[in-house]
């Protein structure tokens, strides 16, 4: 296949979603040398508009040269050592993946779990908090990607607040779409994704740091397992010393610099508004075409909806007929939730009502054809 030969899709499944013309002409500029001038103004930039995406005034803030799972890896190896307790709480796949990722790193974990599509009960989390105070990290995903729940985290940061232990949160497909709050949150370590409510090619994973985790990275006892991911390491590169770590993927920085240009211009809370508007719509939508939805009620993420399909209705056959026939991606159900829901995104630049409208129409369609 050449690339000429590559028919466009309508990304409406977890991500990546759709990019702006303006963004992919950013891609286009001419490359910089990563140590250029004019690239670290750059860089200097981003890290401003990641600031106000986060809601933090957090100094070590940036983007990993990395998909989203780089910077859940960073954000653990630059805390744990080998032997630190570590409290995972999960009720999806990218919290099991935490999990794993942890006792890769020699971490004990203690893992409190909820049910697939409901929240974790912050009651739990906190006594588990209680019951190991000497935890180095309490880690838990905000916005969870496989099964559309939105998880509440004031109390549980103001918890973690409270103690030496650090808060870890995965906000992958929160950034953009809705709060994060990192410092109203008290969370210490946040990561994200550019490739979901941001609408910038995967490439590229926002993360910050509070003062209280790098204080704790300075004062680890052995280096950091990761060289590429150490933090310590970037920090050189990324402050006033601009001393070489490694080559920056430029033209992904230009993307990601032109989306938060075009988040500022927006303004925070009116894309909040346009997400939830636009997801209200297709979660009524699909509700009255005979789908149930997955997460639990008063905890749904907006751009993201799990919706588990009419019964008798075999969801794989029609999410590819979906592909083929109509350009239109979406997501299949991951682990406990495979082949039983459908997960659909509407994000970034993706999130607009035409889209809303050129889905349940193709819905309609499909389960015409079926019925006939």
């Amino acid at each position: 296949m050449q690339l000429t030969d590559i028919e466009p899709r309508l990304l409406l499944g977890p991500g990546p979603s759709p990019v702006s013309p303006s963004i992919l002409e950013a891609l286009a500029r001419p490359t910089l040398g990563h140590l250029d001038p004019q690239f670290l103004e750059l860089m200097d930039d981003v890290a401003d508009g990641l600031r106000l995406a986060f809601g933090t005034d957090n100094t070590m803030t940036f983007p990993v040269s990395g998909t989203g799972s780089a910077a859940m890896e960073a954000s653990l190896v630059n805390v744990i050592e080998p032997g630190d307790t570590v409290i995972v709480a999960s009720n999806g796949v990218f919290g099991g993946r935490l999990a794993e990722m942890s006792r890769r790193m020699g971490a004990e974990v203690v893992l409190v779990e909820a049910e697939w599509g409901r929240i974790l009960d912050p009651d739990a989390v906190i006594d588990a908090l209680r019951a190991h105070p000497g935890a180095r990290a309490l880690a838990i995903v905000l916005a969870e990607t496989s099964t559309g729940v939105q998880q509440p985290l004031a109390e549980i940061g103001a918890a973690v607040a409270a103690t030496d232990t650090l808060l870890v949160v995965d906000a992958v497909t929160a950034i953009g779409g809705t709060p994060v709050a990192v410092d109203g949150n008290h969370i210490d370590v946040c990561y994200a994704g550019t490739q979901k409510c941001l609408g910038v090619p995967p490439g590229l994973a926002p993360i910050t740091f509070s003062e209280k985790a790098m204080d704790r990275i300075r004062s680890r006892t052995v280096p950091c397992a990761s060289w590429y991911l150490d933090v310590s390491l970037l920090a050189g590169y990324l402050g006033s010393e601009r001393k070489y770590h490694h080559t920056a993927p430029i033209n992904m920085v230009y993307a990601l610099h032109q989306g938060l240009s075009e988040l500022r211009a927006e303004g925070l809370e009116a894309r909040f508004e346009r997400h939830a508007r636009v997801g209200g719509r297709l979660k009524a939508g699909l509700v009255d075409r005979g789908f149930t939805l997955f997460a639990q009620e008063g905890h749904r993420l907006p751009q993201l909806t799990s919706a588990l399909l009419p019964e008798g209705v075999d969801e794989g056959p029609l999410r590819r007929r979906l592909l083929d026939e109509y350009g239109i991606e979406v997501g299949g159900g991951l682990g406990a939730a495979k082949g039983k829901l459908w997960r659909i995104g509407l994000m970034g630049h993706g999130a607009a009502d035409e889209n809303v409208d050129r889905l349940l129409a193709a819905v309609d369609d499909l389960f015409g054809s079926a019925a006939a």
